[in-house]
């Protein structure tokens, strides 16, 4: 009897598929896409409407081939990948691939945005065809992006070095970090001074307070910058009598935030865990996927994770307003559920923000399943949504305004002047029970305000003792350096790419060494500075982040039938190829060097790293007049634990990393996983990192937690 073929990306979604669907189906796994641009060639005919020219990778073709065979022995096929962009794109290659439409068979396209048994039936029972306006939106975004990298690359290795590139994405999110660092170095510091007056009843003394002076007593805002202005202010607040002004006391309700979408999660991750956009991905596909929970077997644990939508499904709200009545009881419960709106005009409302799939399977319950990195994450994504559905938090909040005057009108201003105090006071937890926010820095709403501080209970008119003023001399501060978090936030706010792409632009950037995250800031290298400043002038339009946007919107067209791909295309290119051929004209040979901390052997002369055929390698800054090559590597810190050499990270002829001894060939010792510098506590032999803050010993195999310094060491470059 012939099977029901379901092809998907991944072995892990098949895995899960395969459990839900049962025997009449056979579900094999695609290992991503099956076709794409040759890497040896542009792939894409100009001339004749900006054909591309796919073509099935080597490691691909025994994989396409199989496919292949199945589907002849199959009633039907299903094509379940995941539901984006890509997704419908890599359905649309395989079948190409497999020519799967040359036998008849049908062919469904189903799509389902959590693997959990009910998403999947009713996603098989409501089965589509493959839609083209997704496919041709993924298609125009590859060849936009293979034009401007095919041909600024060859531009970049004639006039500043070989091995260099540049992205339609990638270079603006160089330009912000770029521009950024611009602004800190320009940044002129001013000066500020914050004063505050110690205050007190006259009958309690005890219960004391500082308040902040702001304003004269006509409500003139006061700015003093510098000590003059000060120890003037300051001689007449000693000599003030103070009373109270104003007192207003109000309750504040503190609303919970939405469901994560990609960009939020990304950000949330790396404030609250320290992991990359990279692998907070990584694991969020875990999550997705499915993992085995023993005898459910391989499940589902969370929505999709590639989304800008913030909307739930009504029957997992219903799930998490039972739950929570049920653990928290009914005062924790708003009287309606939430709904959220998504600001951005480009969120696909159609999918569903990230959460659990079932609200009821709670994290503690899946530390036997999941590795710690993964059940972090999960417990993450499970909070946010729980909290999502709660009342929100109350405070009540008293805000004090308090006047400075002098009885013999001896200050400096006669007017006097205005301080405020305010305290702020937890009165119900609402949403924090399950889920505590850092508001201010999240949403870059303003935590400048007066500071909170214990108030005694004061009225209008009363009067207040002097117990002491504490003048400081502040500067203002440059804008901060983008970590991940607030990159992927800008980049978000700006409409500069999507929900797919934050994670591998955040990764490209630092692999062509155009940035550097030292303690989690990203800093532009000298190289990165170069690329940018030759691509603002000669190619405006590339890093303009206005530009760009406008293509993300108008990518978003062509996903929606609004717009044609090809005429995308042909109102890109001309303008483009016109800066190119400008640029090769006028643009003279520019020499950066990037020196190491290594000395030429022969010669002494700092050695610097190039780029060659085969990746990076250092040469003698003397050339030619010396020509001393070595190979190029990365220290770890860690000794060899055969010979006490440095362990060195390298990169394999196949491209893979590996890290091995810096004595080579004297010594071959080698491991594939990063090494860490504490020794296995129970043999004394070389720990290497294993799965998140976890590491295994080469010898005895034993998993050893790591410790903080440890995490957060940085290599080294030689």
């Amino acid at each position: 009897m012939a099977t029901k073929l379901v092809i998907v990306e991944s072995p892990a979604k098949a895995r899960t598929l395969d459990r839900v669907l049962g025997r009449t189906y056979s579900v094999k796994a695609s290992l991503g896409h099956v076709r794409d641009l040759p890497k040896a060639s542009l792939g894409v005919d100009i001339d004749k409407g900006f054909t591309p020219k796919y073509v099935i990778p080597a490691e691909k073709k025994r994989i396409v081939g199989e496919i292949k065979k199945a589907a002849s022995k199959a009633s039907s096929i299903y094509l379940a990948t995941d539901p984006d962009r890509e997704g419908e794109a890599i359905s649309w290659h395989l079948v190409q691939a497999a020519k799967l439409n040359e036998d008849k068979i049908p062919i469904r396209r189903v799509v389902f945005h959590e693997i959990t048994e009910g998403a999947v039936r009713e996603a098989f029972q409501s089965p589509r065809s493959i839609d083209m306006n997704l496919v041709n939106a993924q298609q125009a975004r590859r060849i936009l992006d293979r034009l401007v990298g095919y041909k600024l690359s060859p531009l970049l290795w004639r006039k500043v070095q070989r091995g260099l590139s540049a992205g339609r994405v990638q270079s603006v999110a160089v330009r912000m970090i770029v521009d950024r660092e611009r602004e800190i170095q320009n940044f002129v510091p001013q000066e500020y001074w914050i004063i505050e007056v110690e205050l007190a009843p006259p009958e309690e003394k005890e219960a004391s307070f500082k308040a902040r002076l702001f304003a004269l007593a006509d409500g003139t805002k006061l700015d003093i910058s510098n000590k003059d202005e000060a120890d003037k202010v300051i001689a007449d607040l000693e000599k003030a009598e103070y009373t109270v002004k104003a007192v207003v006391t109000k309750q504040v309700a503190r609303q919970p935030a939405p469901p994560f979408t990609t960009s939020t999660l990304q950000q949330e991750a790396w404030q609250k865990l320290h992991f990359t956009a990279g692998r907070t991905m990584t694991i969020a596909q875990q999550l997705y996927e499915g993992l085995p929970l023993g005898k459910e077997g391989s499940v589902g644990l969370i929505t999709y994770m590639r989304t800008d939508s913030t909307r739930v499904a009504a029957s997992a709200i219903s799930e998490a307003r039972e739950f929570i009545k049920e653990k928290y009881g009914a005062k924790f419960l708003p009287p309606k559920p939430r709904s959220f709106a998504r600001k951005a005009k480009w969120a696909q409302e159609a999918h569903e923000a990230i959460r659990p799939t079932r609200i009821h399977r709670q994290p503690e319950q899946l530390k036997p399943f999941l590795d710690p990195a993964q059940l972090k994450l999960y417990e993450l994504i499970w909070k946010r949504m729980v909290a999502s559905q709660m009342s929100a938090a109350l405070y009540d909040t008293t805000s004090v305004e308090i006047e400075a005057r002098s009885a013999e009108k001896q200050l400096r201003w006669h007017q006097g002047y205005l301080l405020k105090a305010s305290s702020s006071v937890v009165k119900f937890l609402g949403f924090m029970a399950v889920y505590g926010e850092n508001r201010a820095e999240d949403e870059g709403e303003d935590s400048s305000g007066f500071i909170g501080v214990s108030l005694p209970k004061l009225r209008i008119g009363d009067k207040l003792i002097y117990l002491g003023i504490f003048p400081e001399r502040c500067f203002t501060q440059p804008p901060p350096r983008y970590t991940e978090a607030t990159l992927i936030k800008a980049l978000e706010q700006k409409g500069i790419g999507r929900p797919s792409t934050y994670a591998p632009i955040l990764s490209t950037i630092q692999e062509r060494d155009y940035v550097n995250k030292v303690e989690g800031k990203f800093h532009p290298t000298e190289l990165g500075v170069t690329v940018n400043d030759i691509l603002t002038e000669h190619f405006p339009k590339i890093v303009d982040l206005g530009f760009t946007a406008r293509m993300e919107e108008q990518l978003d067209e062509i996903a929606q039938g609004k717009y044609e791909w090809v005429a995308a295309l042909q109102e890109f290119y001309p303008p483009f190829q016109d800066m190119l051929n400008k640029a090769w004209m006028n643009l003279e040979k520019i020499s950066v060097i990037q020196t190491s901390e290594e000395k030429c052997p022969n010669c002494g002369r700092p050695m610097a790293i190039k780029v060659g055929r085969f990746g990076k390698f250092l040469a003698c800054s003397g050339y030619p007049a010396c020509k001393t090559t070595m190979p190029y590597a990365v220290k770890t810190g860690v000794s060899c634990p055969h010979c006490g050499g440095e362990l060195v990270k390298r990169i394999s002829k196949r491209k893979k990393v590996f890290y091995g001894c810096s004595q080579f060939p004297k010594c071959q010792f080698a491991v594939n996983r990063k090494p860490v510098a504490q020794p296995c506590p129970s043999c004394g032999n070389l720990l290497v990192q294993y799965r998140g803050d976890w590491a295994k010993c080469v010898a005895c195999q034993r998993t050893v937690k790591i410790s903080a310094p440890e995490k957060q060491k940085e290599e080294v470059t030689l």
